[in-house]
């Protein structure tokens, strides 16, 4: 090869490696790291509600697991992700929303669990009593709009509306309000064991627009964890509004030296 040949397969060389799709670029890049997700629904939700980041991931490479949660308590949601995790064969990004923070907290030690993702959710300390935390921070909008029956609790149609879905179309709100997971009244009182994120690398999708969870205890949350943290201008649910900076957010972390 000349050097006028040499010269030129650098420069398209270059070239290729700028314009390259992102799939591509996500592809090498998780390839590098973990290979599996698993994603834990919140509350008010149920696994479907990652369809859109799944169809993302499964494009980059990643085979991506939705654990079902029961809602009943942290030690039932806890047991349902720990049979996810044992079903993974390699390094696994353990990713939680809302509620679900709390859950892979309790369960983001096992050995499998290379990174953390917390997308608007709960990041407990070991032992903390978490509502006593949330309380120092402004109340959001969407605590009113509990309907309590027979034990268990869901949002009123309203609510779930406009402070948990407010920047959704609203027939697929309506939707996702008609499956939503009916917790335990009793869920929220329920304490970690151990804070993984003690422990492991750890990313946080804080969403400003939030009226579910102050954005303010979510800034909080990710600051104290020393997460790498993104602020994403969304309502409570981002992994359905704004898919795109979710699936990114944990390709960064599966593909993230260990």
């Amino acid at each position: 090869m000349n050097r006028r040949s040499f010269s030129t397969a650098i420069v398209a060389g270059a070239a290729a490696s700028i314009f390259s799709s992102p799939a591509s670029f996500a592809q090498t890049r998780a390839a590098s790291g973990a290979r599996n997700v698993v994603l834990v629904h919140g509350a008010y939700a149920d696994g479907s509600c990652w369809s859109d980041v799944i169809g993302r991931l499964q494009a980059a490479g990643l085979k991506a697991t939705a654990v079902q949660n029961p809602l009943s308590s942290l030690a039932d949601d806890a047991e349902a992700t720990r049979r996810i995790l044992a079903l993974q064969d390699g390094p696994t990004v353990l990713v939680g929303h809302s509620w679900a923070g709390t859950v892979i907290s309790e369960t983001g030690v096992d050995p499998k669990v290379s990174a953390l993702v917390y997308v608007a959710a709960r990041a407990p300390d070991a032992g903390e009593d978490y509502g006593a935390l949330a309380a120092k921070f402004p109340t959001p909008p969407a605590t009113a709009g509990l309907v309590k029956s027979g034990g268990f609790a869901q949002l009123g149609e309203e609510a779930f509306l406009r402070d948990f879905a407010g920047d959704i179309d609203p027939a697929k709100a309506r939707m996702l309000y008609a499956v939503q997971g009916r917790i335990s009244e009793t869920l929220f009182a329920g304490r970690t064991t151990q804070a993984a994120w003690r422990s492991k690398p750890s990313w946080y999708a804080v969403s400003t627009n939030d009226r579910t969870t102050s954005p303010e205890l979510e800034r909080f949350l990710a600051k104290r964890m020393n997460a790498k943290t993104i602020e994403i201008a969304s309502s409570h649910l981002s992994l359905i509004s704004h898919p795109d900076k979710i699936a990114d957010l944990i390709l960064e972390a599966a593909g993230s030296p260990r």
